[in-house]
Order: C-alpha cells, then sequence, then structure tokens
C-alpha cells in the first residue's frame, strides 16, 4: 500500500495550486483597477488607461494642436497610448513574479 501516501503529496500540490490561482486572481484585480500614464511628444500628449487597457483620459497641451499639422497630433496620440500599454506590460510581469516567483527565464503565460 506505499502507492496511497503518493495520494496526499496530490492533495499538498492541489491545495498548492488553489492558493497560487488565488493570490494571482487577486493580482489581476488589483491590476484591472490600475491606472498608468504614458506619454509623447515631452509631455505634450498624455494618455491614462486602465489595467484593463481602456482609455480613461487623454490630455493634449493646445499649443500641440496645429490644424495643419493632425497627422503628427494623430501620432503623438498612438505614440502616448503605446507608451501607457508597454509601462502596463512592465508592471503586470513585476506584480504577478512577486506574487507567483517563477525561476528565471520563464515567461507568464498570461
Amino acid at each position: 500500500m506505499r502507492g496511497m501516501g503518493g495520494m496526499g503529496g496530490m492533495g499538498g500540490l492541489m491545495a498548492q495550486a488553489q492558493k497560487m490561482q488565488a493570490k494571482l486572481a487577486k493580482v489581476q484585480e488589483e491590476i484591472a483597477q490600475m491606472e498608468i500614464e504614458g506619454e509623447a511628444g515631452s509631455g505634450a500628449v498624455k494618455v491614462v488607461i486602465s489595467g484593463k487597457h481602456e482609455c480613461r483620459r487623454v490630455t493634449i497641451d493646445p499649443k500641440t494642436v496645429d490644424p495643419d499639422d493632425i497627422e503628427m497630433l494623430e501620432d503623438l496620440v498612438t505614440l502616448a497610448f503605446n507608451d501607457a500599454v508597454t509601462k502596463l506590460s512592465a508592471v503586470s510581469e513585476a506584480r504577478m513574479r512577486q506574487a507567483v516567483p517563477l525561476p528565471p527565464g520563464m515567461k507568464m503565460p498570461f
């Protein structure tokens, strides 16, 4: 009946997995509530997004608005949004790694 001892180990692994899953869910909820600001043009355009990648605010310095060069303004808004997304990804990954440490080189699957 040696094989039965392995079942306790399996139950322990399941309990550990459930704890880890609960930790991850909590961290994911915290990330969803965050607001991250990206900017472009030395702060001329700022975009704030939520942890769910929803745009919350766009701020444009009036001096940046040139009716003859709308394309530049569109580019700055795009760059500011992408900056916010990049920052959010870095913060999310750091928070997840704190919650669930992984061996070096392993990436989070989400």
